[in-house]
């Protein structure tokens, strides 16, 4: 009888072993995925700071282009110049809205900014 109980509490030793091992081996593989996904979050960071400077880079030439100041595109699109200054140095997106009124003020399409078209190609 005592070895009856002796190895059945063998039996929950060994289980509870398992479960622990099971309980780490699970810790890791969430840690592996929350590592992938922070790598895969920088790689996108990195890309969408390539995007946005090269929109504040088109923003920036094309006002430049026409001659016109940050304040007075400000002024025309109801922003601050701040905010036309943090678009052009990539420290922030124009919201729609403000995307589609640089494009009618600089009388081009929206889609030249984004994209930096140089006038006249592919058209």
């Amino acid at each position: 009888m005592d070895t009856f109980v002796f190895s059945g509490t063998g039996f929950f030793v060994q289980l509870l072993n398992i479960i622990v091992l099971a309980a780490l081996i699970g810790a890791f593989v969430l840690l592996v995925l929350a590592l992938l996904k922070y790598l895969r979050r920088k790689e996108i960071n990195s890309q969408r700071m390539c995007i946005q400077k090269s929109l504040g880079e088109n923003i920036r030439e094309k006002r430049v282009q026409l001659k016109m100041t940050q304040e007075f595109v400000a002024e025309r699109i109801g922003v601050s110049r701040q905010a036309v200054s943090k678009w052009e140095s990539g420290k922030s997106d124009p919201s729609t809205a403000n995307l589609i009124a640089l494009a009618g003020l600089f009388e081009i399409e929206a889609e030249e900014l984004i994209k930096g078209k140089a006038e006249g190609s592919g058209k």
